[in-house]
């Protein structure tokens, strides 16, 4: 094990030792170890003549891409900062984010997604005072602002140029500042040090047996904590990115045949993607040994249905625990493997918190799980009153999610703890819910929410995307409900819908879902009452 988690040292050790091994591949290029080395070096010490160094804020809005890795790695070089930003945030979230984090210097693509970056940048430069430089990736002629550069000229003009070195390699400083994706409210930027991300990625690449030998299909954002987790995670171990810039099922599983890609790792979402892809074939697959599955809740029925063509494992993290805190093992029985979410990793601790006592207690308890460890985030910038929330007194984070432990220390999630639906003064999982309703042969993927009611407090609405090509109504799946569950767990209200809306790491946007629903009501009840 290292005796030192900091991202810049163990990268230039992984150069050193194979300079020519294939880092990343894009397109039809590879990109290698020691050239990404040199290339992060040589924008490490352009940065530096710009005067951006130690705890400087360096925000990349960047598709997944070779520029992605370089610009972290050189901001570790640095002793800078790294704030990840999604390409698909609004205009207005974009300021918000970069506000907040006093960036002082952004790294973006010039123009993804029909956005303009390079317009939109300029027009923000007058509202950030923070925000010094703007360094694109792009092919356009830069010329009109001198604080605008293009990433490629300024690798060229740092190569050969010495990077100062760090004042202090502390694997406790900041490495990034993740915004958490505001599914339960306004995103937060969560401070995690060097080691938290390092050891945190390195350890849940031991349980994959991530060899050198390995090829990994980054289908997941860099921007999300889960796909940057998985970009150190693969470096660290010598293996090879094979990257997708933004995500397309078809694209990915011919790049996952063509490049012979082993490791795959995505939220169900994607997974969901991938098997309904018309002529998905796992034999074409062969390379394909494991991978995680991870970033949202995850069904037993999607398990068993993945495990058929990858051997996943199940994870469980937040961005604030660096992510991960759980994983289920390749040696797992297969009633662990489908039906939790694993068991701690290694220097992990996790309790069940109980929601009225406030006491921490261990197994075969219902509680909110609490974790402490190494990876665990250093605190929401600039929100003390927010991270002490979210802390008990002997450092344990309250994740928000409630679940059981069991006596071995394997966890099942039950939900969120906001997200619990209190219909009728009980206290209903949306999580169980929709495990019992995926078994529905003609549910592809299901989001069960509560929503106002006058007599109940809540009523329970079940959102279903169908199987493509099934006929189903809001009647069978609640005749099926009540076959299977609890009368007062039968949903109230069905509706049908052809894609989730999901935030750009992939979780479901439940309080938008629920919004419409709202909404829909509303206007029946409106109508009704005109008519």
């Amino acid at each position: 094990m290292a005796t030192s988690w900091s991202l810049a040292p163990l990268f230039e050790q992984r150069a050193r030792e194979h300079p020519d091994r294939p880092l990343a591949v894009v397109g039809d290029r590879t990109y290698s170890y020691g050239h990404v080395h040199a290339q992060a070096a040589a924008l490490a010490a352009a940065l530096s003549e710009l005067g951006l160094g130690s705890d400087d804020r360096i925000a990349v809005n960047l598709p997944n891409g070779v520029e992605w890795i370089v610009a972290l790695v050189a901001a570790a070089k640095l002793g800078a900062v790294i704030v990840p930003i999604s390409p698909q945030l609004s205009s207005l979230d974009l300021r918000y984010q970069l506000r907040h984090a006093e960036a002082s210097a952004v790294i973006t693509i010039e123009r993804w997604a029909g956005v303009d970056f390079l317009q939109r940048f300029e027009d923000l430069l007058g509202d950030l005072p923070d925000l010094q430089y703007v360094v694109t990736v792009g092919d356009e002629d830069l010329w009109y602002d001198d604080r605008i550069f293009q990433f490629e000229d300024l690798v060229s003009s740092g190569t050969g140029r010495p990077v100062p070195p760090l004042a202090d390699s502390d694997d406790g400083k900041d490495l990034a500042v993740v915004y958490t994706s505001g599914t339960m409210g306004k995103p937060k930027g969560v401070r995690l040090s060097h080691r938290a991300v390092v050891e945190n990625a390195m350890r849940t690449a031991e349980v994959l047996e991530l060899s050198p030998e390995d090829r990994v299909l980054a289908a997941v954002p860099f921007f999300a904590i889960f796909g940057l987790s998985m970009m150190v995670g693969t470096m660290a171990a010598g293996a090879t990115l094979v990257l997708q810039p933004t995500f397309d099922a078809a694209a990915a599983l011919a790049l996952m045949e063509h490049q012979q890609v082993s490791v795959l790792h995505g939220v169900p979402t994607q997974f969901h993607l991938f098997m309904r892809e018309e002529g998905f074939d796992p034999s074409r697959l062969r390379a394909l040994r494991t991978g995680i599955i991870a970033g949202s809740s995850v069904s037993e029925e999607l398990v068993r249905r993945v495990r058929r063509w990858c051997d996943v494992l199940v994870a469980y993290g937040l961005t604030e625990t660096g992510p991960t805190v759980t994983l289920t093992r390749a040696g797992d029985s297969d009633d662990r493997r489908i039906g939790s979410v694993g068991r701690a990793l290694p220097g992990v601790e996790i309790m069940a918190m109980d929601i009225m006592t406030g006491a921490l207690h261990g197994p075969e308890a219902v509680g909110e799980i609490a974790v402490r460890g190494a990876n665990l985030m250093r605190g929401y910038l600039r929100m003390p009153t927010e991270t002490a929330k979210v802390h008990t007194p002997d450092g344990f984070f309250l994740t928000g999610d409630l679940g059981i432990i069991d006596e071995d220390g394997y966890v099942k999630i039950l939900g969120r703890r906001q997200e619990t639906i209190s219909r009728g003064g009980t206290q209903l999982y949306p999580r169980e819910l929709e495990d019992r309703l995926r078994a529905h042969p003609a549910v592809d993927d299901v989001c069960v929410i509560g929503i106002p009611h006058d007599v109940l407090g809540e009523q329970i609405c079940a959102c279903i995307v169908p199987v493509e090509g099934a006929v189903i109504t809001g009647s069978e799946i609640k005749r099926f409900a009540q076959e299977t569950m609890a009368v007062y767990k039968v949903p109230d209200l069905v509706r049908f819908y052809d894609v989730f809306p999901v935030t750009g790491s992939g979780k479901i946007r439940r309080r938008e879902l629920a919004r419409a629903v709202s909404l829909t009501i509303a206007h029946d009840h409106t109508v009704s009452h005109s008519g």
